[in-house]
């Protein structure tokens, strides 16, 4: 049997995935990746990057980021400590969710990730103080090919729980969507 339940979410490609706990009077274990099990996945998930990121402060956003079809990722989202709204946008142009986006509560010890594949852009809010997440890349970081979201695009119409704060400088500063933007195109 598998460690992984891998459960399709309202945007094509993009998975809730449920990790087997294993209890006893020790305490816990859990895989939290492993190749085969993510079969059910739609493209080969081959790590080749893992980024640990501690968000201190409660309502503080990261994101959205997105790798350029020069460099795409697919990227394996879980929380260490404490509690997320963790939000996938599709930027893929062809699809039928294309800007549409999902977002999913990922807290500490509820044993799920989400798999975002390559052609997403990707944020979270924290919910907590101190939160934690672990994002397993299927790329090397590319920093030529970075891209990003506004987090407040109007088009996009996300409703974070929170009041948005603390957004990076980088962050604050992409641009809005326009009709120039074309997606990514894998």
């Amino acid at each position: 049997m598998s460690d992984f339940l891998l459960t399709p979410l309202p945007l094509a490609g993009l998975f809730n995935v449920q990790h087997k706990h294993h209890r006893d009077a020790r305490g816990h274990f859990s895989r939290l990746f492993c190749e085969g099990s993510l079969e059910g996945f739609e493209q080969p998930f081959h790590i080749r990057q893992i980024n640990h990121s501690c968000t201190r402060e409660r309502g503080s956003v990261r994101g959205l980021h997105y790798q350029t079809a020069q460099a795409p990722e697919a990227k394996l989202i879980s929380c260490l400590r404490g509690q997320v709204w963790d939000v996938a946008v599709d930027l893929r142009p062809d699809s039928k969710t294309f800007l549409s986006w999902h977002a999913e509560y990922l807290r500490e010890g509820d044993g799920r990730s989400v798999l975002i594949p390559a052609g997403f852009a990707h944020g979270f809010q924290a919910l907590t103080e101190d939160a934690e997440l672990l994002y397993l890349h299927s790329a090397d970081y590319a920093p030529a090919h970075e891209a990003g979201l506004s987090v407040h695009d109007p088009r996009l119409a996300i409703a974070w729980p929170l009041p948005v704060k603390n957004l990076s400088e980088r962050d604050a500063s992409h641009p809005l969507l326009d009709h120039r933007f074309a997606g990514v195109r894998l």
